[in-house]
């Protein structure tokens, strides 16, 4: 191996410990991003650190801390563009030229306006060397969400769906609990707690009376730090009942529609799936959503255009013909269909959780 790849092959290591770092603050730092930083000097880790919530320290402050003043002259391994702008807490970068690190690595810039390059060349205006790109892939996945609307967008959807070997999701009653078994449950927990908002319509809330709430985290001890995510129901007919524990919790529930039931949860208008995601980002600053719906609304959301990910969780069973279909789409013709590219696939239990993205 060359010394350049060997260069290269030690900042994708490093790089992969910030990125593992990052996922601790997974269910904690909305709306911020998750970061992950570690500092190396004669190839030996002195410090790191990971954003844990927002309003307290970013990473590098935790990793610098660490590092003490060994973190001069060393190289820091940052997953997103360190800040240079004061908010909540001073610039990240500023700390960096502050102690006297000789180089930085980053996954990514940041698309937040406010940062968007501006913390790489203050860095390289005080001498420090920037390295940009580094498993990028990878780190720009840990949060799609907060880069896409930092950059305009709308915010990343996610639709779950639990359903049969014959893509069925209830039966024609609408009788549903449990398709999938507990092990599948569990994991959507997973997706519950990185999500800023959950969409509903109101046909679940009638049917299943949902609390759609985080209630475990096998990893964590307690989920008492974590945010519990918005509800969004839609619910252009008012037909949802006061009585639907949803209303229990009304400070994390918002209604798209033409009235609600309750007057502590005023009703805003949804003229389409857009203005809804648009509501949600530009007034809560939701960053990523999860779409736990019936067949009509997923369906709707497919049609739109609007799902980034398809999460399946398929259970060995079959419901039959007059069971309800995994979406509607009202398609007719074999040329509407469609396609998806199937990213991964996780067994849990007896059942199989796939996650396909759009083609």
């Amino acid at each position: 191996m060359s010394p350049v790849d060997q260069a290269a092959s030690r900042d994708e290591h490093w790089m992969h410990q910030a990125i593992e770092l990052a996922k601790q603050g997974w269910y904690t730092t909305r709306p911020n991003p998750v970061v992950g930083c570690v500092i190396v000097k004669s190839e030996q880790q002195i410090g790191s650190g990971f954003h844990q919530r927002a309003g307290g320290p970013h990473a590098e402050v935790f990793a610098l801390r660490e590092a003490g003043i060994a973190a001069q002259g060393a190289t820091a391994y940052v997953t997103l563009e360190p800040c240079a702008h004061t908010g909540r807490t001073p610039p990240c970068a500023l700390a960096l030229i502050d102690v006297g690190v000789s180089r930085v690595v980053m996954a990514s810039l940041d698309s937040n306006p406010l940062v968007a390059g501006k913390g790489k060349a203050l860095l390289e205006a005080a001498g420090i060397a920037c390295t940009v790109g580094v498993c990028e892939q990878e780190a720009r996945a840990l949060n799609p969400g907060f880069l896409r609307v930092m950059a305009g967008g709308l915010p990343w959807v996610r639709l779950k769906i639990g359903m049969s070997l014959d893509g069925r999701t209830a039966m024609a009653s609408g009788e549903s609990k449990w398709i999938t078994g507990a092990a599948s449950r569990m994991d959507v927990q997973h997706w519950r707690a990185r999500s800023g908002a959950i969409i509903t319509g109101s046909g679940t809330v009638l049917a299943d009376d949902p609390a759609m709430t985080v209630r475990e985290l096998p990893e964590l001890e307690s989920i008492a730090d974590i945010p519990q995510p918005l509800v969004a129901i839609l619910d252009r007919s008012g037909r949802v009942k006061p009585e639907a524990q949803l209303f229990r919790q009304p400070d994390r529930l918002r209604v798209f529609g033409s009235r609600s039931p309750v007057a502590a949860v005023p009703a805003h208008p949804a003229e389409s799936l857009v203005s809804v995601l648009e509501q949600l980002r530009d007034r809560d600053q939701v960053r990523e959503v999860l779409v736990e719906a019936g067949p009509a609304l997923s369906g709707a959301f497919i049609q739109a255009g609007l799902v980034d990910e398809l999460i399946v969780y398929q259970a060995p069973t079959l419901l039959g013909e007059r069971a309800r279909p995994m979406v509607q789409l009202g398609l007719e013709r074999l040329e509407q269909q469609v396609r998806w590219s199937l990213r991964e696939v996780v067994r849990f239990g007896e059942d199989v959780r796939l996650v396909f993205v759009p083609i």
